[in-house]
């Protein structure tokens, strides 16, 4: 890129992150530490401002640049992601806005425990928050460092790994400041800013084909070099039964992992009332369905206008489809539109990228402090009783340093793949605790916590034992196999094996389900009686 390129869009840079640090001390200034403000901004939130910031949270640096990308290199079966993701808010509709934010506090272990002994559920359902959230964080790693890599020539790993580094200092800064409510603010900034950025490219692809679709769905199939193949299904995932079994795998994961993530979760709880959460997620369908409409629009522009050739030379995965295409949109290379376009969307998926950082932050130091933290002292009548918020900011500070080692070691894959790999995860052990505690009556203590290990431990060794990490060229490790597992993704072995872990566990413990407070749980998630 251009000298111009990079100092117009490092000056938006610094004027988002300026903004955003200027949020995030006006909030620090108008607080009052408790635990109640740091998790859930007071509550005080409306359905409009926490739709737009779930918007936020969801809408990450794998949906503007990765899907994209994918979309731009295999055509139909990138869309995959696009239809996974959007499908998967209507499982949250009907099964758990409403009854999550009735039944808990500030996290997911909040609902499991209320029925169940809270220490042994609290252990294992905080664990599993932070490994889901860790593996997302890496994926904005990733992002953030693949965009500043095309911004400076993409030739520098130093930038990318100063840059991946840069991030997660932000995100701890963001977290430990200014808890929810700044994160919020920011989230909520961010979805403006992204829609606003997405309409516009759109809008452009749109009229370089002068509005007429087909003729955009032709040109990206004839510069794809596949023909019509591009636009059928089969180009990544058709090539034997381990490829189609991948693909089932993928969309079993994206549909069902959102109900899962912690730092969507935990969004519910920011609004008053169940009501207003359900209210919440009506907002972020609408604004969240329009946005994975137009990236099937961007993958395809990119593919037409760019090649998927041209894509792949700037960064194998096709993380950097967007701005490419932002920079031909503007007039090409050197050229002041393509300048100016080209640094906005810089700028925008930067700012998605911190704005998402310091959500999956803030969920998974609460995970740490309210859950972990919280039961190892009850456990320890000795330890110096440090509060749970001063405990969530050091914590912050942990996971982003954790997230910055994985971030710069899985910096070739792409954004959108890491993602739906925190997507199994997620719908392999949070997701059926989470229904079995709500719609089960007969569930058990023990059959929580087999629930969640069941499903976490396979995901996480299927991952592990996959060619994500050794085998394949495109692998962590590339020069070692250690391989056995074909699939890339886990979700079509490890999301039942966590629904057979609940039931298993549950038939073989000795200990009776408790009626009454089954029936406690049932009643506050249907009517909100109870409910903080």
């Amino acid at each position: 890129m251009t000298g111009d390129h990079q100092t117009l869009a490092l000056l938006l840079f610094s004027a988002f992150i300026a903004v955003t640090l200027a949020i995030t001390t006006w909030v620090s200034r108008n607080r009052h530490g408790s635990a109640e403000e740091f998790y859930a901004g007071g509550r005080l939130f409306s359905p409009m401002e926490n739709g737009f910031a779930i918007a936020g949270d969801y809408m990450s640096a794998a949906s503007f640049l990765g899907i994209s990308g994918l979309i731009a290199l295999f055509g139909y079966d990138g869309m995959l992601y696009s239809v996974g993701f959007l499908v998967a808010w209507l499982v949250v509709l009907l099964l758990v806005a409403e009854l999550v934010r009735n039944c808990g506090r500030f996290t997911l272990a909040d609902v499991v425990a209320a029925r169940m002994a809270e220490r042994p559920v609290r252990i294992a359902a905080g664990t599993s928050s932070v490994t889901v959230s860790v593996l997302y964080l890496v994926a904005q790693m990733v992002g953030a460092g693949s965009l500043v890599a095309l911004l400076l020539g993409g030739t520098s790993e130093a930038a990318r790994s100063w840059t991946v580094i840069g991030v997660g200092a932000l995100m701890v800064i963001y977290v430990s400041l200014g808890g929810m409510r700044a994160t919020t603010w920011i989230q909520i900034v961010k979805a403006v800013l992204l829609m606003a950025g997405t309409i516009a490219l759109t809008v452009l692809v749109l009229l370089r084909f002068h509005g007429d679709f087909d003729h955009l769905l032709a040109t990206a199939a004839e510069r794809s070099g596949h023909g019509t193949d591009f636009l059928a299904p089969g180009l990544r995932y058709g090539g034997d039964w381990t490829a189609r079994l991948d693909f089932i795998s993928l969309g079993i994961a994206l549909v069902l992992g959102t109900a899962g993530l912690p730092h969507i979760l935990s969004r519910f709880y920011t609004v008053p009332t169940a009501r207003a959460a359900r209210r919440s997620v009506v907002w972020s369908i609408g604004l969240i369905g329009s946005f994975y409409l137009m990236t099937i629009v961007l993958g395809f522009g990119a593919a037409a206008i760019i090649g998927p050739d041209a894509v792949r030379a700037s960064n194998a995965a096709g993380n950097t489809a967007v701005p490419l295409l932002a920079l031909d949109l503007g007039g090409g290379a050197g050229s002041t539109g393509g300048t100016v376009l080209f640094a906005i969307v810089a700028a925008v998926a930067f700012a998605t990228i911190l704005a998402v950082v310091a959500g999956i932050t803030l969920a998974s130091s609460a995970s740490v402090a309210h859950d972990l933290y919280a039961s190892l002292r009850r456990r320890d009548a000795h330890a110096k009783p440090y509060s749970e918020v001063t405990v969530a900011r050091l914590a912050a500070a942990g996971i982003g340093a954790a997230a910055i080692g994985l971030g710069l070691l899985a910096r070739d894959l792409n954004v959108a793949f890491l993602v739906g790999l925190a997507f199994a995860v997620a719908a392999s052990a949070n997701l059926p605790v989470l229904l079995y505690s709500l719609f089960w009556r007969n569930f058990t203590t023990r059959g929580a916590v087999w629930s969640v290990y069941g499903g976490l431990v396979p995901a996480v060794l299927l991952v592990v034992l996959s060619p994500v990490v050794s085998g394949s060229p495109d692998a962590l490790f590339p020069g070692v196999d250690f391989h056995v597992f074909p699939l890339q993704n886990p979700g079509v072995v490890s999301i039942p094996l966590g629904f057979l872990a609940g039931w298993i566990g549950t038939v073989t413990s000795a200990e009776p389900p408790d009626a009454a407070k089954h029936a406690e749980t049932e009643v506050r998630a249907l009517t909100g009686a109870g409910a903080v």
